[in-house]
This record gives C-alpha cells, structure tokens and sequence, in this order.
C-alpha cells in the first residue's frame, strides 16, 4: 500500500506538472521569470478537495479562499481574507469551517475570526505520556489472520466539537511586538465509536466486532470521569508577539516568537474544569540561496500551569494564528509529521520541527502567480508533564502490561519529505510523507492537505 499510494502521489503531482506545460502557449507561463507581478484588488480562488491523510482517510469536498489585496502595498501579504471549506475524510471527519482574518477592518488591529464544527467519527485515542502507553497494532490489524485481533477502532472514539473565537492583535511599543487577546468558544462531546453507525453498508466480512475499545475500557476503569462524556470549556487567550518574518505564508528570513497563556476559569464554563494553559513557541527561518532555499526550524512547548484540564482537551494546541482546522497533537500532519496522531498526549509536551525548503520553479498561469517547491524536515516530541493516570479501578485479571509500559519517554521523533504547489504565495497545497524511527509510534504518515507546517 505504501509504495503503490506513494507511486500514485507522484503521478499526479507529475500530472499536474505537466498540465501546466501543456497549457503553455507562450504568453501565458513564463518559467523563467522570477519577479512576481503584484496582487491589486479582490482575488477569488475557489477548489474542489481532494486531499489525504494517513490517520483520516481520503478527503473530499469543496473550499475557497478569497483575498483583498487593496493597491497591492504589502503584497504578498493581504488586507482582508476570506476561507470556507465543507469537506469529509472517508474515516468519519466532517469539517464545516468559515475563517475571516483581516488588517484593516478595525484600525491598527489585527482580527482572526473562527467558526467550526468537526464531527469524528473515530478519533485516534492512544492513552496518555507517550510511551508510557503501549500501542499494540495487531489490536487493531484486521488484514492478517491473528487471534490479537480486537477491531479497527480499539485506539478511536467519537467526538464533535463546536469552536467559535475571535482573536486581536495590535502593536506594543515596537513594530515587531504585538499584544494578542482573544474569546474562544469550546463545545466538546465525547463517547464511544457508534460502531453499528460505521458498519451500515458494509460487506460481512468489513464489518467491525461489537467489543469495546480503549476508550470504553478507561470509562470503565474509572481513569476517565468526570470529563468522558465531553464539556463546554471558554477560555480567553493572552499574550505577546514577536514577529519579524517577510512573508507570513513561507519566510525566507525572520524570527516568529510568542509566549500566549489561555486562561478557563471554571465560571466560564460548565463548573467541571478550571485551568491556565501556557505555549511559547520560537520560529526562525533563514536564507540559504536568496528567493529559493531557506531553512527553517520551530520549538515549542505546550503544558498546563495551573489547575486541570480535561482529556479532550489536553491535544488542543495553541498558537497566536493558526489557519488549521485540527487542534490535535502531538502526532500527525500538523505536528511531528508520520507518528500516529494524538500519540503523544501529557499534561506538558515539548516538540520540534527542522525543514529546508526549496522553490525549485516560478510560472504564470491564469493571471495568477505559482511557484513549485520540496521541502525536507525532521521532527519530534515527547511528553515532560505526565497526566496522572488512576489504575485503582482496573480489575485484578486485566493484565496491565497490554495497556501500560514502565518505558522512559523519550522524543518521537520521524524524517520525511514533500511538495507543494503554491498560488500568489499564499494558497499553498501540500503532499508530506513521514517516516516514525520508533515502531511504537506507527509506521509512516501521508499528508496531502493545505499550508506550511510553520
């Protein structure tokens, strides 16, 4: 399956590649220039989705983008824009998403405005601090005659999600330094895979067994309580902003800092949680050959600081301005790139990406500007705040050892690659293939969605 999907990847990027050729007549693709015309007004660029990502399936639907560029002053980057995406993956993920940003609808403030609802209909659930976890894929295997076999969603469960927030940013002092405050709206409810949902339609022999899974086992033992079922959890977002990047979309060059704190007073929201959570993320990207290859690198840390978050929220990250429609993490497209997704889940975590990025070639078509580029990266995380997890409730005949290792966490870490096709330097569609160095963390990753990583 790897290498058959990884061959059809290459053949359509190939294909896409020479269908722009193709349409060349002369006047219309010019490869060899590399000054962009600027940008001036209204830009509307609507596409179908055809995407893929190993831990949710293939993906399909429909979004569009639209940008203001007002007299094209701060080109590449953008007035005003505009993103709509309705789309579903073929392992149950709906996403419904409408995402306004804009520097000039309030004067000298920056607003990033986010509506979303996601339905999952097995979401990746692998336990808590990493590798303290143990993962067994025969659990979940159905494509080898083994007697290990349990179901295809052992390591899932059911989630929807509601996200409204709205986000400011204005100067502090200094051009470079910006204020954040901000409002978001979480609505989370949680249970069990509907497996009798999943199984309408299927073969016989694709339907899945009617037994619980890991999720369903921790609600039994009592490790998951009072937040199993879901919550609502409010929380305002502060924080500081460093930011001298030329180009918000890829920098060539730059330095992308920020420290922001979310704060969930019990009050807010349901009663049942109250907590202060607290990211600080450093980004940096250099200049290796001017215009076309840069290195770029992101640390981070994510933990809880003060009081307790619930389980289904301790993947949520958190960032300053963040396009992306999953939160979850550590593990998978948006994070460390071929690890299992939410395989790394704690009450603190530490990650880290490293990528070189190559423009390898620059082209005209339908009036729009397009640049093809790969990028090569490594990535890793690791839990440093471990949950504590209750085992009091686990039955005496349950051997433990399945579930629970007395392994050290240390970094996940992967390798990989990729390409993107990218318009007006701000529509940027990827293909990434990661490669987990650890078996416990999965095998390998394929990602073919929209953006950077950072």
């Amino acid at each position: 399956m790897n290498d058959r999907f990884l061959s059809f990847l290459i053949f359509c990027l190939i294909g896409f590649h020479s269908f722009v050729l193709a349409e060349n007549p002369a006047d219309t693709v010019k490869a060899e220039a590399k000054k962009e015309k600027v940008k001036t007004g209204w830009n509307f660029a609507p596409f179908p989705i055809l995407g893929y990502d190993s831990d949710m399936g293939f993906q399909y639907g429909a979004l569009a983008y639209l940008y203001y560029y007002g007299d094209g002053a701060i080109y590449p980057n953008y007035y005003h824009c505009f993103y709509v995406e309705v789309s579903r993956y073929t392992k149950g993920t709906g996403i419904n998403q409408f995402f306004f940003d804009s520097r000039k609808l309030i004067p000298k403030i920056r607003l990033t405005t986010d509506v979303t609802y996601l339905t999952e209909k097995s979401l990746n659930f692998y336990g808590f601090n990493g590798y303290e976890s143990v993962y067994n894929h025969a659990w979940e295997n159905d494509k080898e005659d083994s007697l290990t076999y349990k179901t295809r969603v052992f390591y899932r469960y059911r989630r929807d999600l509601l996200r409204i927030g709205a986000d400011f940013q204005g100067k502090f002092f200094h051009n470079n330094l910006r204020w954040l405050a901000g409002f978001t709206y979480l609505n989370v409810h949680t249970g069990p895979v509907n497996v009798d949902q999943l199984n309408k339609g299927q073969k016989e022999e694709k339907k899945l067994p009617h037994v619980p899974g890991l999720y369903d086992e921790y609600v039994k033992w009592g490790v998951l309580k009072d937040d199993s079922t879901g919550g609502m959890n409010n929380f305002v977002k502060l924080g500081l902003i460093w930011d001298t990047r030329d180009n918000e979309a890829n920098p060539m060059h730059g330095i992308w800092t920020e420290v922001i704190f979310a704060v969930a007073p019990d009050f807010i929201g349901d009663g049942k949680f109250g907590f202060i959570k607290m990211a600080l993320i450093h980004r940096q990207y250099f200049t290796i050959v001017k215009e076309d290859l840069s290195f770029a690198y992101r640390l981070g840390y994510q933990g809880t600081i003060a009081g307790k978050a619930p389980f289904y929220l301790q993947n949520y990250m958190l960032n300053s301005y963040s396009q992306t429609t999953t939160i979850d993490g550590l593990g998978g497209g948006r994070t460390v790139r071929g690890i299992l997704r939410n395989r790394v889940v704690g009450d603190g975590e530490l990650f880290g990406n490293a990528e070189l990025r190559w423009k390898f070639y620059r082209f005209r078509w339908i009036k729009q500007n397009f640049y093809l580029a790969l990028n090569a990266f490594a990535d890793a995380g690791m839990v440093v705040q471990p949950i504590a997890i209750n085992k009091s409730g686990i039955p005496a005949e349950v051997d433990q050892s399945q579930y629970f290792s007395t392994d050290h966490e240390y970094p996940h870490t992967t390798f990989g690659g990729g390409f993107r096709i990218v318009m007006n330097q701000n529509f940027i569609i990827c293909a990434d293939y990661g490669q987990a160095i650890d078996k416990r963390d999965g095998r390998y990753g394929i990602y073919v969605s929209l953006g950077y990583l950072f």
